[in-house]
């Protein structure tokens, strides 16, 4: 097998030719540096994607991690404590940027399959107290990275937020995944994004665009955000030809992602038909499938490297298990070939 198929992330995609054409028919007239806010494009498409999501402003950022890294920052004050799932990308992912940047420690939580209850969260907030830290935010994840691409029930989403609101906590969302769940459930982003102070989006993973996120709340929050996006080195110039790219992910790639959801489907079925894998096709929910290769008797490693010999590329993610992630950059004749490969390891 000569060219590799690589299930790794949603991350490895390349720019569509579409979005190539995006970029060389750019209108300059409305390119500017964004750092003095005079890049029209990407104000027009900042205003778009915050009407999308029922916010009031937006601000794009190069990548997931500072998205949510901003919103962590204008959510709390330096001491303060972070709820969160043990799972979850902020905590795991983010090279302790939390303690870093804003000087904030995180209280995780074990949830099912990454799902924190409303009664979790409530037991985990610190009293008030000179010798605690004070708990001023939690973070939802929504798709649930690490849990296998899970969705967050509204629900559950509706009772944590009445909680927040009563106990005074801001709540953000880790959504870089959110529009696998749009999809997944039939709701629109506004209807996850109204329960939310923030809001991160990514636009370089399922949607496909080489770069790109953006952080959505008030126009008070969106403000602070800009300033240290700009401390931090995150501040940009002419990206209208970035923010092309991004916009046609956002408009041609949203409503394909369904056939994402399919392929990680039919690879979860082909595990679940191997009994030296464990995994429930039933829970697969979205393009992520994660597998208990416990049952092999060998490690998570040793079977990535199974795979990449016979030109599949998958990822470890913890002990004993090993994650694949579809996209669009994976054709339907390629997911049936790892299938094959799957039912004979």
């Amino acid at each position: 097998m000569n060219k590799h198929i690589d299930l790794r992330s949603d991350t490895v995609t390349k720019p569509s030719a579409d979005m190539l054409d995006a970029v060389r028919h750019t209108d300059l007239s409305k390119v500017g540096d964004d750092v003095f806010g005079e890049d029209e494009l990407t104000n027009e498409f900042e205003h778009e994607v915050a009407e999308l999501f029922g916010k009031e402003a937006g601000l794009f950022v190069p990548s997931g991690t500072m998205a949510n890294q901003l919103a962590i920052k204008v959510n709390t004050s330096e001491g303060d404590e972070v709820i969160c799932e043990t799972g979850a990308h902020i905590a795991n992912y983010e090279t302790s940027a939390p303690a870093m940047l804003s000087r904030v420690q995180l209280k995780t939580i074990d949830g099912e399959n990454g799902i924190l209850k409303a009664e979790q969260i409530s037991d985990a907030i610190r009293p008030s107290a000179d010798w605690y830290p004070r708990t001023s935010l939690v973070a939802l994840e929504n798709t649930h990275n690490r849990a296998g691409g899970t969705v967050y029930p509204i629900a559950e989403i509706e009772r944590i937020a009445e909680l927040c609101k009563s106990k005074k906590l801001r709540l953000h969302l880790d959504g870089a995944r959110l529009w696998n769940a749009c999809v997944a459930t039939g709701l629109k982003p506004k209807d996850y994004a109204q329960h939310f102070d923030t809001v991160s989006v990514c636009f370089s993973k399922g949607l496909g665009a080489p770069i790109g996120s953006m952080i959505l709340g008030t126009k008070a929050d969106i403000q602070r955000a800009r300033r240290y996006r700009k401390m931090w080195g995150g501040g940009m110039r002419q990206i209208g030809v970035v923010v092309a790219m991004a916009k046609v992910a956002l408009e041609k790639n949203y409503d394909r992602l369904a056939i994402d959801h399919q392929h990680a489907k039919a690879l979860a079925q082909a595990f679940e038909a191997n009994p030296k894998f464990q995994v429930n096709s039933a829970h697969v929910q979205t393009n992520i499938v994660a597998v208990d290769v416990a049952p092999s008797r060998q490690s998570e490693n040793e079977i990535v490297e199974q795979f990449k010999q016979q030109g599949v590329l998958i990822s470890s993610i913890k002990k004993n298990f090993i994650r694949l992630v579809t996209h669009l950059g994976v054709s339907n004749q390629e997911i049936q070939t790892v299938c094959k490969l799957i039912q004979n390891i």
